[in-house]
């Protein structure tokens, strides 16, 4: 197993003057973390509740809240203190731990926000104003993936399609067996973009993982496409990302990268960051809550939105050092995980004698796992009142996703858990869920008995 930590490399940055801070360095196997310490840091879980649903809201330790805390009281005994000599210099220092962790070129390419979704405003904001401004023409193309989050699609629609800017979702299928399907695919879409060359195509919005169903998309493979086919920018959404798959500016070459810190990476809710690449195209970017660093850069406008909570954005280098705590630091973390949660997802599709929803290969710490027909899921609604069943009935946290039939299929899978695994998760977990479907089905259960 690996054990390489790349969190910070000691040296100095020469282009912002900022002294990076030593590599942290890992612990040795006699001081790792241990079972009973792992637990501890997540007692405040609720017991009574099988949480297999890290994806949706993240987990944050004990020792991490307790940091939080402090900071927050810090604040609190003398606000004018700790805005004039602790607040931006905190910020800095975070966002160049980030820096480090996703091998960007410069910190001031690193902008810390709230979420994901905040960033994605923050992107196609600029987009609706070339559309208002005439840098963009009427019917200019901008193109999503069809599994794209439900609040992108929004944001998408508010500022893109608003402007007057076409939209092209791509179609992807699902159960998904091979990479090449989502590049097909994406290709057809990109090519009716373009249409016959009357169009540009001036984004591609691209999901590193989708939510629902969750795949891991080969953002490298697609961001090279579109350098190849004049796309002007690429937005990354990784809501998902750091703490969950190999995140790398250099490598992956997006424009634009967003990933929540809050989901798999420890960190109190709520706080992200959005990668900039620093070229003339990526500039005047802006937060949309316009406060006094209007205009000092996005990074500088993001750090001071008015009088609120930060202290989540200033508790990342704590969160690094609780991640250095395990086996191979984050690379560790991800990499068990992963295994983990697939042999979880085997062993529960084998006992409902169903299917995975995409290879082992295209999920990161996240499987969507079929369930059994006899359920009778038919709808979205479905899967939210089947949901609220297994939480209220037999403590069990789990989303699922409705995958309509085609017109042709007759007896397929058409609800899927999505099934999380993170470091506090334990077997138990797993068969808890497990042998709560099983008597559902025993019982004869389906979901149409829920609406009476």
């Amino acid at each position: 197993m690996a054990t390489h930590d790349n969190h910070l490399n000691g040296e100095t940055d020469t282009n912002s003057n900022t002294h990076l801070a030593k590599k942290p360095k890992l612990s040795s196997p006699s001081s790792f973390i241990t079972l009973s310490e792992i637990q501890s840091e997540f007692s405040h879980h609720d017991p009574a509740i099988a949480r297999i649903n890290n994806g949706s809201f993240g987990c944050c330790p004990a020792s991490i809240i307790e940091a939080q805390q402090l900071l927050q009281l810090d604040y609190l005994r003398q606000p004018d203190h700790f805005y004039f000599n602790n607040l931006k210099p905190g910020i800095l220092e975070s966002r160049t731990f980030i820096k480090q962790l996703i091998n960007a070129h410069h910190v001031d390419e690193v902008s810390i926000v709230d979420n994901a979704t905040t960033a994605a405003a923050i992107v196609l904001q600029r987009v609706a104003w070339a559309f208002a401004e005439g840098h963009f023409d009427k019917g200019d193309v901008a193109i999503m993936l069809h599994y794209a989050y439900g609040a992108v699609k929004k944001s998408i629609e508010a500022y893109v399609t608003r402007a007057g800017g076409c939209v092209i979702e791509v179609q992807l299928p699902f159960p998904v067996n091979s990479t090449d399907e989502i590049v097909h695919e994406f290709r057809k879409a990109l090519e009716r973009g373009k249409e016959n060359g009357r169009r540009r195509v001036r984004l591609a919005v691209i999901d590193h993982i989708t939510s629902m169903p969750s795949v891991v998309i080969p953002i490298k493979e697609l961001v090279g496409i579109c350098r190849e086919e004049g796309v002007d920018q690429v937005f990354v959404d990784a809501a998902h990302g750091i703490g969950c798959t190999d995140v790398d500016m250099q490598d992956i070459g997006a424009d634009f990268y967003t990933s929540n810190l809050h989901k798999w990476f420890f960190c109190p809710p709520s706080v992200a960051f959005l990668y900039s690449r620093r070229s003339p195209s990526c500039l005047d970017l802006h937060h949309p809550v316009v406060s006094h660093e209007y205009g000092n850069g996005l990074a500088v406008e993001s750090a001071w939105i008015g009088t609120r909570d930060y202290s989540s954005q200033l508790v990342v280098p704590k969160v690094l050092e609780f991640v250095k705590r395990f086996e191979g630091g984050i690379d560790g973390i991800k990499k068990r995980n992963h295994d983990n949660v697939v042999e979880m997802g085997q062993m529960l599709a084998k006992a409902w004698g169903t299917n995975l929803g995409c290879p082992p290969e295209m999920c990161a710490s996240m499987i969507m796992v079929g369930l059994p027909a006899s359920l009778g899921i038919s709808s979205d609604l479905d899967t939210l009142k089947l949901r609220t069943h297994l939480r209220g009935n037999f403590g069990v946290e789990v989303p699922i996703y409705y995958r309509a039939p085609k017109d042709e299929e007759v007896g397929v899978t058409t609800g899927y858990a999505r099934i999380s695994y993170q470091v506090y998760n334990k077997v138990e977990d797993y068969t808890k869920f497990r042998d709560a479907i099983n008597q559902l089905v025993c019982d004869g259960f389906t979901c149409a008995l829920l609406s009476k």
